[in-house]
């Protein structure tokens, strides 16, 4: 009897202190990073989900933390679309088999991950430097 007296203060101490801990509320989105400058002319060596390596292109295009352009690599060609927050980017290609590239930033250089149907590979790019912006 005495243990269960106990137990019921336990949960009722529980309850008071839940009662009096600041109340949760729906976070609010971060703020977007003023995204960093990615617009020009990028060479990419990628390494493909099945260990080969080969070059790509793309040009991209900025207007705010939106990126447009075109992307070229060995098997296809097309549009590209996506974003830019801070350091972070992302663009996935307008392609037949479209492959969606993430990465960071730093200066003229892109590295990071991009999906393919058939797996993940790893990149680095590099900014041509006769496509790189004032």
């Amino acid at each position: 009897m005495k243990s269960q007296i106990r137990i019921y203060q336990i949960a009722a101490l529980i309850l008071l202190l839940f009662s009096l801990s600041p109340r949760a509320t729906a976070q609010e989105p971060l703020p977007s990073a003023e995204p960093v400058n990615v617009a020009g002319k990028w060479t990419i060596s990628a390494k493909n989900p099945n260990g080969s390596v080969d070059t790509k292109f793309v040009e991209l295009v900025q207007k705010g933390n939106q990126l447009t352009g075109h992307f070229k690599g060995p098997n296809a060609s097309g549009g590209l679309e996506g974003t830019v927050n801070g350091r972070h980017i992302f663009f996935r290609t307008k392609t037949r088999e479209p492959l969606g590239f993430r990465g960071m930033v730093n200066g003229d250089t892109i590295e990071g991950t991009f999906h393919a149907r058939r797996g993940q590979g790893e990149f680095r790019a590099v900014r041509d430097s006769a496509g790189s912006p004032n």
